[in-house]
């Protein structure tokens, strides 16, 4: 049985899954209201608030599963990328129960973990497969061959992650946080056709969401506040129907240049309604596991080469992969 943990944002998460990737027990703590109030992730108030959490969310992935820490093989973790504070507790937290208990320590990269999620039970994904990792922080285009993690990277963001331009536009439009789940309830009363927002074509496989939030945020300044309410669900669809369709158009391509025959998409934009209508062929990742949870990351650590006891104890976390 392995112990997951993910502390790499706002979310507070604890898994136990099988060996062979049946999820027993996925708890996920949330920050989004402590958050709130700043319209987005504040580091030091993370960590504290991880501090106090993570404790109460293992105890209560141990108690769904019906384990104990005496049935834990192996220990997987978070270690990068992320918020450097936010990681370190989840690292700490991992040390601790690993040294107590003699156990192997895996550290996960955060991204692997995402694509990870394809690999759970009931419907494991099987490489080769193209994957687009679509989340607040990154924007990837993956050529995926195993399941170890070593995926060649075909194209990236050179600006905003497609997460961030939701979260961003969100906030121009008045919305609450988390943004981008706030943006797609609200586009789905609007039209999409209503505002012909930009799609940028940059070269190569890459990708670019700088110009159509700028565009967004011209539209909203140049309407009264009685236009601008009025509009505001035709804005917010014409806005996420632009994102969409350059994660799409993309992906596509990429699948095309790559000669994949599967395509998979992973990651927090994966939840949005419009990416997973547009792209009805692909694999998507379930809603509970597109953003950030502890499965993945236990998932991951299946296939990563652990490091044995006590050599962890040196461990440290890293906040970008650059």
């Amino acid at each position: 049985m392995i112990l997951g943990l993910e502390t790499s944002c706002d979310e507070t998460a604890a898994a136990l899954v099988s060996a062979d990737g049946g999820v027993l027990a996925n708890v996920v703590s949330s920050q989004a209201d402590l958050h709130a109030r700043y319209g987005g992730v504040v580091p030091e108030v993370a960590s504290r608030r991880h501090l106090e959490l993570v404790t109460p969310v293992i105890r209560e992935a141990l108690g769904l599963a019906g384990a104990g820490l005496e049935d834990i093989e192996l220990v997987g973790v978070t270690a990068g990328p992320g918020l450097i504070g936010a990681l370190l507790v989840g690292v700490a937290a991992a040390k601790a129960i690993a040294w107590a208990r003699r156990l192997p320590l895996a550290a996960v990269d955060h991204l692997h973990g995402h694509v990870a999620s394809l690999y759970l039970e009931p419907d494991p994904l099987e490489p080769p497969f193209l994957c687009l990792l679509a989340s607040g922080g990154h924007t990837l285009l993956l050529d995926v061959r195993d399941r170890g993690g070593g995926s060649r990277v075909l194209g990236t963001t050179i600006d905003d992650a497609a997460g961030e331009a939701f979260d961003k536009g969100a906030r121009l439009l008045g919305l609450g946080y988390p943004g981008g789940a706030e943006l797609d309830r609200l586009a789905r009363e609007g039209d999409p056709h209503a505002y012909d927002f930009p799609v940028a074509r940059v070269p190569g496989l890459d990708f670019s969401f700088s110009g159509v939030k700028t565009a967004l945020l011209y539209a909203v300044r140049d309407l009264a506040p009685d236009e601008l309410e009025r509009s505001r669900a035709d804005l917010a669809a014409s806005y996420q129907r632009a994102i969409v369709r350059a994660l799409v158009g993309r992906t596509y391509e990429a699948a095309a240049e790559s000669g994949a025959a599967t395509v998979a998409v992973v990651g927090g934009v994966a939840a949005n309604s419009e990416l997973r209508a547009a792209l009805p062929e692909a694999v998507v990742a379930p809603l509970e596991l597109c953003t950030d949870n502890a499965a993945m990351i236990a998932s991951a650590a299946r296939f990563v080469e652990p490091v044995p006891y006590p050599g962890y104890l040196a461990l440290d976390a890293y906040a970008s992969t650059a």
